[in-house]
């Protein structure tokens, strides 16, 4: 297969397999950018959730300085707003507080996946488009007269190209877009986690190695690992 025939089955599709090049690059583009971004966002997260559930009872210098240590996590947000309002609210006034920070935060973390949603719908109908442009000038051959058959079927062979390209874009877009999900399903949690910590570190009952925060961190462990 030659760059002269690739251009012959884009043609054939009345430029259709041009978009749908277009449209693996930016899903490519997209699946780099998010691994890159949530895996670190795990890893980053895990090992900083498991430091902060060896701590005990915590105060607003504490929240800052480990907030600042949390750099550009999610997780740093959720710690500066327990800093913001340690000492004014508490209980359920504080962990509605909290909650809001992590729904705020949430939209950060799935960004650019309705690309891939977008390509996973779109890339089929396109493709299925441009198998019926290709069907299109294959049957257009009978009406010339002393056509071959096999200018039919030649032609018909490569109008289908336009869908199984659809198809393995959508497919390839479909693992990934569901694989990002789980993995910001994982960061959610950990973001969980957190607040239940600084729930607990908050509230003036010191829980260095109890079992609370023990069975917080094993948890955590647990789902980042099944999200690996």
């Amino acid at each position: 297969m030659n760059t002269a025939y690739l251009i012959h089955l884009a043609n054939y599709s009345d430029g259709v397999l041009y978009l749908l090049a277009l449209l693996l690059l930016v899903a490519l583009a997209v699946m780099v950018d998010r691994f890159w971004y949530l895996r670190r966002t795990i890893l980053r997260g895990h090992v900083f959730v498991q430091e902060l559930s060896r701590h005990g009872r915590m105060n607003r210098e504490t929240l800052e300085k480990l907030a600042d240590r949390a750099g550009d996590l999610p997780e740093a947000a959720l710690l500066r707003s327990a800093a913001d309002h340690y000492g004014q609210v508490k209980d359920e006034a504080l962990a509605s507080r909290l909650e809001e920070r992590i729904l705020i935060t949430a939209p950060q973390l799935d960004r650019r996946l309705w690309i891939l949603d977008t390509i996973v719908t779109l890339a089929p109908l396109l493709g299925l488009f441009g198998t019926i442009l290709g069907m299109f000038h294959a049957f257009s051959v009978l009406a010339q007269p002393g056509h071959a058959p096999t200018a039919v079927t030649g032609g018909v062979a490569d109008a289908l190209v336009a869908t199984a390209s659809g198809l393995f874009i959508a497919m390839l877009g479909l693992v990934a877009f569901n694989a990002f999900n789980n993995q910001v399903r994982m960061i959610l949690l950990q973001l969980d986690s957190l607040k239940t910590m600084l729930l607990n570190r908050m509230d003036g009952h010191p829980m260095v190695g109890g079992e609370g925060s023990a069975q917080i961190a094993t948890a955590t462990v647990q789902a980042v690992g099944r999200a690996g």
